[in-house]
């Protein structure tokens, strides 16, 4: 074994255990749903609200606000004209979408941050929007809902910035970064958990929790909700670390996947999926820029 390799174990070994304990304690210090995007959860859940109390929500915070209109005005969405209120961006892009952007942006704000990791933490988001995206095709293409798709996406991998609050705010852990090796080797064991952990605290819908939990490739015939949030995810997950240049997964592959089969999707399926590569690309620029 490496110098770096033995370093690399011998931090693992020193903070695994204390992460492993920190995960078990009831009432496990994780961070809230921002207050913004806990609101947005509730109201895009009601089929009898109206667009006037998502708008005045969503004015409430004159930065979330100003977020949204910039990315209801970008090339991603293509207004016929420029979009200067809130109730026109509802207009154009929908209710559902609209309360989509809200909450991702709210989220990304208040969870998606970590001080010392930035420029990781954006790599996180850039693959939690483009799974959120991927999502919303696939949901397309089998005739489920799309919005619960891409919350399903967003939030996948949400365990993975939880590792890092816990690990910036547990004694004796906090106060100092952590390399990033050692943290993907925390989040590829404890993500799943932590996310599990997160979306009880969240009070998130089920079918989102059960995504969160089932998502992975080895896991999601254990799903049983009928949004079927966990294969789409799962599927999602692999076409955005393809797009996003994360994975060395050659194309072939990803049409010969087991969850391709499951999902009985055709060739010319895959195909049309893979096809929306830089539009997916585009979108996630949008978000971020």
């Amino acid at each position: 074994m490496s110098p770096s390799s033995c370093l690399l174990e011998e931090e693992l070994a020193a903070i695994r255990p204390v992460l492993a304990n920190r995960l078990k304690t009831t009432g496990v210090d994780l961070p809230l749903l921002p207050v913004v995007a806990h609101q947005v959860l509730l109201l895009s859940g009601d089929p009898n609200v109206d667009s006037s109390k998502l708008s005045a929500l969503i004015q409430q915070d004159q930065a979330l606000a100003g977020q949204i209109l910039r990315i209801a005005n970008s090339p991603a969405y293509a207004p016929r004209s420029p979009i200067v209120s809130l109730q026109q961006a509802i207009a154009w892009l929908g209710f559902n979408m609209l309360a989509g952007l809200a909450f991702s942006v709210s989220v990304q704000s208040g969870v998606f941050k970590t001080a010392g990791y930035e420029k990781e933490v954006r790599g996180l988001w850039r693959h939690a929007l483009a799974t959120g995206l991927y999502g919303k095709e696939i949901a397309r293409r089998i005739r489920h809902n799309v919005e619960n798709a891409f919350l399903c996406g967003l939030l996948h991998l949400i365990g993975k910035p939880a590792i890092l609050h816990l690990t910036s705010q547990t004694p004796p852990l906090a106060g100092r970064l952590h390399s990033w090796p050692v943290l993907e080797k925390l989040f590829d064991e404890f993500h799943l958990q932590a996310g599990t952990a997160l979306g009880e605290v969240w009070k998130l819908p089920d079918s989102v929790k059960e995504a969160i939990r089932c998502f992975p490739d080895h896991l999601y015939d254990q799903a049983t909700s009928p949004a079927k949030g966990a294969i789409i995810t799962c599927l999602a997950d692999h076409l955005a670390s393809h797009a996003l240049g994360t994975s060395d997964v050659e194309e072939e592959t990803l049409r010969n996947l087991q969850v391709v089969r499951d999902l009985n999707f055709y060739p010319e399926d895959m195909t049309a999926l893979l096809e929306l590569k830089e539009s997916i690309q585009h979108h996630v620029e949008c978000f971020l820029s």
